[in-house]
């Protein structure tokens, strides 16, 4: 056998191994979750006359993304490996507190500010946490909200409130913690509604 078929032959066999095992990493394939919600029951106080536009809470660092924030100890706070939220938070709990405001059916006209529809009014607020947090060894979810109810003819402040809800989950894993923020999202989302309507 000649040096040049040996070497052809040694190059063929390289490659077919480099072939079989890549060095590249596995890219990390996420598991994706909805905000979880129960059904919300209609109110049965009196409806309002304003219609209202629910703008995307303002929010920063790890809470501006889809990644499932946790606070693991006094001054850290990471995120869940492989685990994502289906959208940005700020955009999950605009859209919650839509879905209940509609569900309440005091405001008969509500919108979001993805849109251009003229409305009465606007809750605007600040998302602050959206996040799991350590107590005695096991998780919270906690979901802090700064709002403010605003004409939107002559942007006037007609009310301000900080809503905070912490909701402590049935374990450790990420479902569990997962189901706790859906349930402390429905609880501050229905506080947020009955203060709304009686301003």
């Amino acid at each position: 056998m000649s040096m040049w078929m040996i070497r052809t032959a040694g190059g063929v066999l390289l490659l077919s191994l480099l072939a079989g095992c890549s060095i590249l990493p596995k890219a990390e394939v996420p598991n994706v979750y909805l905000l979880p919600s129960a059904k919300v029951p209609a109110a049965t106080g009196k409806p309002v006359t304003w219609t209202l536009r629910v703008t995307t809470p303002q929010a920063s660092g790890l809470i501006d993304s889809n990644r499932i924030a946790v606070v693991p100890g006094e001054d850290t706070i990471t995120t869940y490996k492989a685990s994502r939220w289906s959208d940005r938070a700020p955009t999950l709990l605009r859209d919650r507190l839509i879905d209940t405001f509609r569900a309440d059916g005091r405001v008969a006209a509500v919108s979001n500010d993805d849109t251009n529809l003229h409305a009465d009014r606007e809750l605007d607020g600040q998302l602050r946490s959206f996040q799991s947090e350590y107590e005695n060894g096991g998780p919270v979810a906690v979901v802090r909200y700064d709002v403010q109810l605003v004409d939107a003819a002559d942007h006037r402040i007609l009310a301000t409130k900080n809503f905070e809800v912490r909701e402590p989950s049935a374990g450790k894993d990420v479902p569990q913690v997962v189901a706790a923020f859906g349930r402390a999202s429905d609880a501050l989302a229905a506080e947020v509604v009955a203060w709304s309507v009686a301003r």
